[in-house]
């Protein structure tokens, strides 16, 4: 078992696997140091493992991607993704650059040789190189350990054996090279803080890096299951999709959050959902602080446009609907929803995410037939709390400060509901119809 020394932490779940593969199946002689930033020149490289065997410190890049891989001068070319630099001629460039910093900190260290290893962890990765500019540096998991020790690799005029360097090459390190401290990156997404999450799902608010000082964005990043089969990974694929497939039969509307992009990282261990950044703060963190009946609107008039395309939310709670510091109210959370007709369903997953308080009765068993009836029932529970600060116990558990239409929408028959667009009308008309004075009247006269 080799030792880990230090480090800064695993940015995915490719980086976390090679390090634990090496943590436990390494010599124990050796030392680990992971996520690090190198100086080079005015840039700082960060290097995702260091490793220090008998023979040689080796830099290590993992890359998570799948099938086959061409090389074609100084770029790859990955068959489901942009081509991209070759990660092995970076990496050789930065051991030189390290090699030369570990020098000037002791000059004994001209004699190790600083080696540069790119793994691959995907199980089907295939590079084709046929050139053979890159191949020699390249290496997958199952043969990492034994590339690491291969000796033969040391190349004339350095030692075959660092031991006898080991605590000069520690101290240049130490004085070297450093933890990572760089804020992770989705893509061209910088993270700005993260906004919390579950074991499945994080939320972050990130900024474009190609644009500084832009507007920022809602990342959803959702774990996945790399080492999945074929059809294990496309179901999985298919339900954390399913937000972005939903928002993308939805036009633009002021009460439903926008989605602007969808894609995987490279070895498909994490997928990434961007959105609007609302600027708001969860309906459910504010059921206590008077919320407004224009917030019970947006959400009946974000509902009203989901419905009109077709689209079923199916898990509606105040924790899906963001509400501005202005009162503006936005829809969210449609990670379950039903975006009409497919040739699959995520249904199987509600019974693990959905609030029975905010289920229609003829749900509460079978899920899998929401409808827009039973979102208007969940809009209804919503609107009952905000209204009285309580959530409905029974059908005549209506008190004077709901109106009519909500009592309509809680009704446990669904064809006597009314929709979402007419329980709107029905709320801006009553909102119209009361003054304030008639209002303050009735609940003055409700109290005696």
């Amino acid at each position: 078992m080799a030792e880990i020394v230090g480090g800064g932490p695993p940015v995915n779940d490719a980086e976390r696997r090679v390090i634990s593969h090496l943590r436990d199946q390494a010599p124990a002689e050796w030392l680990l140091l992971h996520n690090v930033e190198v100086p080079r020149g005015e840039d700082v490289f960060e290097v995702d493992l260091l490793v220090l065997t008998g023979h040689s410190l080796v830099l290590v890049d993992v890359k998570g991607n799948r099938g086959r891989i061409e090389v074609s001068g100084s770029r790859w070319f990955p068959s489901r993704r942009e081509a991209f630099g070759s990660p092995a001629t970076k990496l050789r460039g930065t051991a030189k650059a390290l090699k030369g910093l570990l020098v000037s900190r002791a000059t004994q260290l001209e004699r190790v040789y600083v080696d540069s290893l790119v793994v691959l962890t995907a199980p089907d990765a295939e590079l084709v190189d046929p050139a053979g500019r890159d191949v020699a540096n390249v290496t997958d998991l199952p043969r990492l350990i034994t590339t690491l020790s291969d000796v033969s690799r040391v190349r004339r005029g350095c030692s075959p054996d660092a031991r006898p360097y080991m605590t000069a090459i520690l101290d240049a390190l130490n004085q070297t090279v450093r933890r990572s401290t760089a804020p992770p990156r989705f893509g061209n997404w910088e993270v700005q803080e993260r906004l919390g999450g579950d074991a499945k799902t994080t939320e972050y608010r990130a900024f474009n890096v190609t644009l500084p000082g832009s507007e920022t964005v809602l990342l959803r990043v959702y774990q996945a299951d790399p080492l999945a089969d074929q059809a294990g990974r496309a179901a999985e694929r298919q339900r954390i999709a399913n937000a972005y497939q939903t928002l993308a039969r939805i036009p633009p509307h002021p009460c439903v959050v926008r989605s602007r992009d969808f894609f995987a990282i490279d070895d498909e261990s994490r997928f990434v959902l961007v959105l609007d950044d609302v600027h708001g703060q969860a309906l459910h963190l504010r059921l206590g602080e008077g919320v407004r009946l224009s917030v019970i609107q947006d959400l009946l008039s974000g509902l009203a446009h989901a419905h009109a395309h077709g689209v079923v939310h199916r898990a509606l709670t105040p924790a899906s609907v963001l509400v501005t510091d202005d009162g503006h109210a936005v829809l969210t959370g449609f990670d379950y929803a039903k975006p009409g007709p497919r040739d699959y369903t995520v249904a199987h997953e509600l019974h693990n995410i959905l609030d029975a308080h905010y289920v229609a009765p003829e749900c509460q068993e079978r899920p899998d037939r929401m409808t827009a009836a039973s979102d208007v029932y969940s809009a209804g529970v919503i609107a009952y709390q905000l209204l009285t600060g309580e959530l409905p116990t029974s059908a005549d558990a209506h008190g004077p400060d709901v109106p009519e239409v909500v009592r309509r929408m809680l009704d446990h028959a669904p064809a006597k509901r009314p929709s979402a667009a007419e329980s709107l009308a029905a709320l801006q008309g009553a909102a119209v119809q009361e003054s304030p004075f008639r209002r303050l009247l009735r609940r003055l006269t409700s109290r005696a």
